[in-house]
């Protein structure tokens, strides 16, 4: 699920060559279209168990298991509906015509109906939790994603703001799960997080449109901002981020200062993140995570300070 402009790279009465030709369908190609690599995002359901220190414990794994699983589902669901909903946008765009729907891998038909069995049963898995409100935080996610791809995609700075929901959604899922409380510091700091990683995904597309300069977009909301704009917006998150999170970390009752030296990689995320997206990368913010190495250096070291400050003080 993105709101990115594809720019085309031939006529629509031109498709690429992936599609021209009929190919043989095969569960590999099915399993690609549930984009698994995405699932990444879906970690974020253990931030508030991990946060409140109770990972540890047989009820709380067992939660947020559960609340990742049902996420893994509706994730992919609404990738499947959405790319056979997109699918001749997606076979005029340089980089996801060789999506498998979009390269015909799978049958429209096909990602449809497994697309509305994934999203079925993520509520249902959901339900494993014995807390009606797991269900129904998946159930507004559902909501909000397919509010997304039919509607919200289209309007301007809501575009971001709904996607970035969709993180903050799930990161509230993981409380919910384990029933612990969402405290304010908690919420801004992954609300701010998620604005700077859509902004500066819309950024990256933006450019990466640009480069392609022929003028033939598939989706007209790129056109509604300049590089400038969503810098401004990643710099203005990325910065309140920043101070929200040092208030909560030089404010923590312990007595060991690890949360105090969280502070460090912390601030190194950011940095390294907006860097990379000056340089043309962030279209795909799980990609980062998985390939940049000083990145998952920074992140390792955050999740180690965080650890010892939560669980061994």
């Amino acid at each position: 699920m993105t709101g990115e402009e594809r720019t085309a790279e031939r006529s629509p009465a031109d498709p690429p060559a992936t599609v021209r030709t009929r190919r043989r369908f095969s569960p590999a190609a099915l399993v690609r279209a549930c984009r698994p690599r995405q699932w990444l995002k879906n970690t974020l359901v253990l931030a508030a168990p991990g946060a409140a220190g109770v990972l540890g414990t047989a009820e709380g794994l067992r939660g947020s298991l559960i609340a990742f699983a049902a996420f893994c589902l509706a994730a992919s669901g609404t990738y499947l509906l959405n790319d056979a909903a997109d699918v001749e946008a997606d076979r005029r765009h340089p980089r996801k015509r060789f999506r498998p729907v979009a390269a015909g891998l799978v049958p429209v038909a096909l990602a449809r109906a497994a697309g509305a069995a994934l999203t079925a049963a993520a509520p249902a898995t959901a339900a494993l939790s014995g807390d009606w409100r797991l269900p129904a935080v998946v159930a507004g996610y559902l909501a909000l994603t397919f509010s997304y791809t039919f509607w919200l995609k289209h309007q301007p700075v809501v575009d971001l703001v709904a996607v970035a929901a969709c993180h903050v959604i799930r990161a509230f899922a993981g409380a919910v799960a384990v029933d612990v409380p969402v405290t304010s510091w908690f919420l801004v700091v992954v609300s701010l997080g998620s604005l700077q990683l859509v902004a500066g995904k819309r950024e990256a597309e933006v450019r990466a449109a640009r480069r392609n300069a022929s003028g033939n977009t598939t989706r007209a909301i790129l056109a509604s901002y300049s590089p400038a704009y969503l810098t401004q917006v990643r710099t203005m998150a990325s910065g309140a981020m920043i101070v929200t999170y040092c208030l909560w970390a030089l404010n923590e009752p312990t007595g060991l200062p690890f949360h105090a030296v969280s502070i460090v990689p912390f601030v190194l995320i950011v940095l390294r993140h907006n860097l990379l997206v000056d340089r043309g990368a962030g279209e795909e913010p799980e990609e980062l995570a998985l390939s940049d190495r000083p990145l998952q250096l920074f992140i390792a070291a955050l999740l180690v300070s965080l650890t010892i400050g939560i669980y061994l003080t």
